[in-house]
């Protein structure tokens, strides 16, 4: 029961990501006006924005212009509430899983404006950073602090200093990536965004997963990128979305980052 409710407060973020998706790449208010559709500027009606559910009894179309409607909005919508569940089932209505539904709600919406727009709008990352730095302490009680020797006086002094690593660790080591593939090519390799959105993965998650999250999502990226590459048949130039694949690094992270180490550590 308690799942199903998680389950569909999700489907309604989920909505409410879209509107975000659509608008914060135009520099339009995520509040008003109403939404309504791209193609006719029809006011969306209550019972048209319904999560999913509307999609389907809308069979994909306006109902007033039968023009398509996009399949990200359900999309976004299904993951977002999926996400959420695992979230809960993770951190049960403890802090973290709040925190958690912030920080997955922000990569979502990275995920799809750099997916379309090859974007990722300072807004997102560095307002998240911040954020995520100051919630940090309730974030979770998983993290990888290196320097414990220094005996701080508290944990929530030791989740702040793990956040601070993790901005250096996340945006640090991609900014040095991307100057050395300058350096050597003499082509960029990735924009400041991804930068920016590493450092607020760091924020929230701290150095070790922030290390994590690079790693899967090199392997995301060069796995899938160059599937999709081989298929549609584009050029060795062409740019992939590396921060979707930085976010499905991150929600991953989140949720299996202690089982994965746990693993790898075992092999030793």
């Amino acid at each position: 029961m308690i799942d199903a409710f998680v389950i569909a407060f999700g489907l309604a973020i989920g909505s409410f990501l879209n509107v975000c998706i659509h608008r914060i790449p135009q520099g339009q208010s995520i509040t008003r006006p109403r939404s309504s559709c791209p193609h006719c500027q029809h006011s969306i009606r209550p019972w048209e924005n319904i999560p999913v559910f509307s999609y389907l009894i809308l069979r994909a179309k306006c109902s007033q212009c039968g023009e398509g409607i996009s399949w990200v909005y359900p999309t976004v919508e299904l993951v977002t509430g999926l996400t959420f569940c695992l979230l809960f089932l993770k951190y049960g209505f403890h802090t973290p899983v709040f925190v958690n539904m912030v920080f997955f709600g922000l990569l979502l919406i990275l995920t799809f404006v750099d997916l379309f727009e090859r974007i990722l709008p300072n807004v997102l990352t560095l307002g998240g950073a911040v954020f995520g730095f100051l919630v940090s302490p309730f974030q979770s009680g998983e993290f990888f602090y290196p320097f414990r020797f220094l005996d701080l006086p508290n944990v929530v002094w030791t989740h702040y200093v793990d956040s601070v690593i993790g901005i250096l660790v996340g945006g640090g080591f991609l900014w040095f990536v991307a100057e050395l593939y300058f350096r050597v090519r003499k082509i960029e390799g990735m924009g400041f965004g991804d930068i920016k959105m590493m450092a607020m993965v760091g924020a929230f998650l701290g150095w070790g997963y922030a290390w994590l999250t690079i790693l899967l999502g090199s392997l995301l990226g060069a796995v899938l990128g160059s599937l999709f590459i081989l298929i549609s048949r584009k050029g060795r130039r062409y740019e992939l979305p590396f921060g979707s694949f930085l976010a499905a690094g991150a929600i991953a992270s989140t949720l299996w980052g202690r089982q994965v180490f746990s693993f790898y550590l075992s092999q030793f």
